[in-house]
């Protein structure tokens, strides 16, 4: 005999995601989004604070617009938005990921959405795992300063500047990556050897991108988007670990991600690396709208 699992512990409506007074605010059971406030600090190498950004990123969203011009409309309201309680993730990385895998495995065998909030990019190596299982040919489209290519680093084989090359442990996976602009000459190596699974997208070229070169891997696939916060050029994103230089703008990554969207079907996916400044809310925002456009790209039309 099967043994239902749990109920979620949801957050109430004045603490979930987005404006506490929406309309679906107190229904979190109906909501086809869900998200997963999980803020991980383990393996952190330089700047920390990433296991503030999960309350930061619900605190900020309360001051988000709710209409979309982009959509033409609330988007939330076609799908719904839920928000479980804050996780306090497992001393343990190892211990953690398998934490928040078990979440994510739920969330994805309820015929939801999960969108997980970091926490260090670490995470991705549990939240990815349901998907690899439920996914035999997902692509991950990756925005990142960093290409996260190592196999370890500092000791730790499922550090934060591992996180891709964890995900390329599942052999059907394939990595997009957008963005970087910060490597090693390992990585490099590995990407050199591994072209079949990975494309990097530099931030150098970026003012020679072709949108539709940067998407045709991603079309007619399953894909699970890994937005690291510090894609973003540091002087817009300096809540972070590593705020790098010449890094994107919003709506740069905004529009690499409507064309994903367009062309693959995003499936789950997670907004990472956010630690928080005191008083410098203007951080915290951004990744709250992030958070809401991913959730919209994937799960809401167009008019």
């Amino acid at each position: 005999m099967t043994v239902p699992a749990p109920d979620f512990d949801y957050l109430p409506g004045a603490e979930s995601f987005l404006d506490p007074e929406r309309e679906d605010c107190n229904q979190p059971t109906a909501a086809r989004a869900v998200v997963i406030p999980f803020g991980l600090e383990a393996s952190v190498s330089y700047g920390g604070g990433t296991a503030k950004g999960p309350e930061a990123i619900l605190k900020a969203s309360h001051q988000l617009e709710l209409y979309d011009e982009e959509f033409g409309t609330e988007p939330y309201l076609q799908y719904g938005i839920a928000a479980l309680r804050p996780l306090t993730p497992k001393a343990r990385l190892e211990d953690a990921l398998d934490q928040l895998s078990g979440v994510v495995g739920r969330v994805l065998d309820q015929k939801k959405f999960p969108l997980v909030l970091g926490g260090e990019h670490s995470l991705t190596a549990g939240a990815i795992r349901p998907f690899a299982a439920a996914y035999p040919d997902l692509v991950v489209l990756q925005f990142d300063a960093h290409a996260d290519l190592r196999d370890g680093y500092l000791g730790e084989h499922f550090s934060h500047a591992s996180a891709m090359r964890r995900a390329l442990d599942f052999p059907g996976i394939r990595v997009v990556s957008v963005g970087v602009r910060a490597i090693s000459a390992g990585e490099v190596a590995y990407y050199d050897a591994n072209q079949d699974r990975v494309t990097i997208h530099y931030a150098k070229d970026q003012a020679n991108w072709v949108l539709s070169e940067i998407v045709r891997p991603l079309s007619g696939h399953p894909m699970y988007v890994t937005f690291d916060v510090d894609v973003f050029d540091g002087s817009m994103m300096p809540a972070t670990g590593t705020p790098t230089p010449g890094g994107l703008d919003f709506w740069q990554a905004m529009i690499i991600l409507r064309a994903a969207g367009e062309v693959g079907t995003i499936v789950g996916g997670d907004v990472v690396e956010l630690a928080p400044i005191a008083g410098l809310h203007a951080c915290d925002y951004l990744a709250a709208q992030v958070a809401y456009k991913l959730m919209s790209t994937a799960l809401a039309e167009r008019r």
